[in-house]
């Protein structure tokens, strides 16, 4: 009961960072940010659980959780009229099955669960997140036709600044979650000492 607790509760820390509709004119600044958040959020409480049990496949239930209740949650924006078009993808299962993979594979260490693990999952989910951006059938087309005329100062669109980057979100996200998920991941095993 625990586990689906922490595992809804990320999801609901999670849920906005596929709402690249209304980011249209600073998408791509958008997807690095959220990217960069879903690899904290998935491999701290994927980390803690994986350590809590010491069995190998807890983090992938993690995800799977996760995974769930989102689509249950947008299932409930769709009845309500909000005008999602695109397919919720899986984006956190492929990357927790690669930090079970590494605690398998080095017999439960937990420093290379940190190192790996952490480097792996911060790597390799905004590459698996593109696929979300990707699945929007055309957000100028959206943008219009939801317009929301009363948009908070902080939503106002900015010109994206990703020229600095070499117009690689993907890149700059991997980039920042490689060294954040070591970080995060040592956060995960911390929490049961």
């Amino acid at each position: 009961l625990f586990i689906v607790v922490v595992a809804v509760n990320s999801t609901l820390l999670t849920i906005n960072a596929g709402d690249y509709i209304f980011y249209t004119d600073w998408a791509w600044t958008s997807y690095t940010v959220f990217s960069i958040s879903q690899t904290l959020m998935l491999i701290v409480g994927a980390t803690y659980y994986l350590t809590f049990t010491g069995v190998p496949g807890t983090a992938t239930y993690y995800a799977l959780i996760m995974t769930v209740y989102t689509w249950i949650a947008k299932a409930a924006w769709f009845a309500l009229g909000y005008p999602y078009d695109f397919i919720v993808t899986p984006v956190w299962l492929p990357s927790a099955m690669l930090l079970d993979l590494v605690y398998w594979a080095t017999k439960k260490n937990k420093h290379s669960l940190i190192l790996f693990g952490g480097v792996l999952v911060g790597m390799s989910l905004p590459l698996f997140n593109m696929v979300n951006l990707i699945t929007v059938a055309d957000p100028l087309e959206t943008a219009f036709k939801y317009a929301r005329p009363t948009l908070p100062p902080y939503m106002t669109p900015i010109e994206p600044q990703v020229g600095k980057f070499y117009n690689s979100p993907v890149a700059l996200g991997a980039g920042a979650g490689a060294v954040l998920g070591c970080t995060f991941a040592a956060l995960g095993c911390k929490l049961n000492t």
